[in-house]
């Protein structure tokens, strides 16, 4: 089968990771995939298709990266499914041509809210194109919002990369991680404001952040932060810390978490949504309304003042990251889906 995925940027993301690794497990089991990404100018375009430029992060990637200047028509290979991955390039999708094969739309977020236009963008869901999300939140959102049935696929973990690392030596201290990132919608002043609330009344606590770029000027006030780590590092960051706070306001399901969650860390979020897939309260996570800071700080407490809460939330949740999502599985039902032979009701829950 000939696929081709059609995804703005490659640049490391969790939706980008999604989008690569389908591309990547497809290819190995013996599909011809494409994923075709603008470059912006036609020099750029053909140096990188010569130098057979494809995602430095994901080594030994076996899909073919394929650089355009646009997806117009003319730029799209024959095939027999093509997928938009974004609402940039739903509409290049749904113009294809017959010979680019069926036409799909891997929807890893409600975009209206924070990307692009919203009436612009809202109207990529309305296009002819076969959905699929990946979170049950999202198959709610085109159900009631567009009148469309998708079926559902959730992202799992890949177990190679997060996965507990080897205990380091104790210094005793108790250290919370939270990703870091410039969006509004990302919470991080809410996610400051609970620790704050609850650091006030432990000495031993510390605040850890990561993401792909340092905090601005002035700096906000992590004990610790780690830009831009390797992704072969990134299961020992999420190692150290015992808590992972996710302040976030929405999201399409949330990758972090989840790698924290795999790798051993108790889980305190906001219900942002696309957690309702992996994040039970009281179960296998601390789940407190969207955007009640009081609420968030109350579930954070609880996991610092109470060390056998802590443990039996990070086994639980770890445990459900584990055995429940399975990247094996996945990639077979996302494969059947494409060929046209699995039904909505059939790739529920995954």
């Amino acid at each position: 089968m000939k696929i081709a995925f059609l995804t703005p940027h490659i640049r490391i993301a969790g939706g980008v990771r999604a989008i690569l690794t389908y591309a990547d497990r497809l290819a190995g089991r013996g599909h011809e995939v494409s994923v075709i990404v603008p470059a912006r100018s036609d020099v750029k375009a053909w140096w990188r298709n010569r130098a057979r430029r494809g995602p430095e992060w994901m080594p030994d990637f076996r899909a073919r990266v394929r650089w355009v200047t646009s997806w117009e028509p003319g730029h799209l290979p024959d095939g027999d499914a093509v997928v938009a991955t974004a609402w940039q390039s739903a509409p290049a999708v749904a113009e294809a041509p017959a010979r680019c094969g069926r036409k799909f739309y891997l929807v890893q977020h409600y975009e209206s809210l924070y990307h692009g236009e919203p009436a612009r963008v809202d109207e990529t869901y309305r296009l002819p194109l076969r959905k699929i999300v990946i979170s049950t939140w999202l198959a709610g959102i085109m159900r009631e919002r567009f009148g469309q049935e998708a079926p559902v696929l959730v992202t799992p973990v890949d177990p190679a990369l997060f996965h507990p690392a080897p205990p380091e030596r104790g210094d005793g201290l108790l250290r919370v991680l939270m990703l870091h990132h410039e969006y509004d919608w990302k919470g991080v002043p809410e996610g400051l404001e609970a620790y704050a609330r609850v650091s006030a009344r432990h000495a031993d606590l510390r605040l850890v952040g990561f993401g792909v770029k340092a905090p601005r000027p002035p700096l906000l006030p992590y004990d610790e932060f780690f830009e831009n780590l390797p992704q072969e590092r990134l299961a020992w960051l999420y190692s150290r810390c015992p808590i992972y706070l996710c302040p976030s306001w929405d999201e399409g399901l949330g990758m972090p978490p989840m790698e924290a969650m795999a790798c051993g860390a108790a889980l305190v979020t906001y219900d942002n949504g696309g957690c309702r897939d992996y994040a039970r309260d009281g179960e296998t996570a601390l789940v407190a309304p969207r955007r009640d800071v009081d609420a968030l700080a109350r579930a954070l407490a609880r996991v610092v003042d109470a060390p056998d809460l802590r443990v039996r939330l990070a086994r639980a949740g770890q445990a459900w990251i584990r055995t429940r999502l399975d990247w094996e599985r996945a990639t077979a039902r996302m494969e059947a889906l494409l060929t046209g032979g699995l039904k909505g009701e059939d790739i529920q829950g995954v």
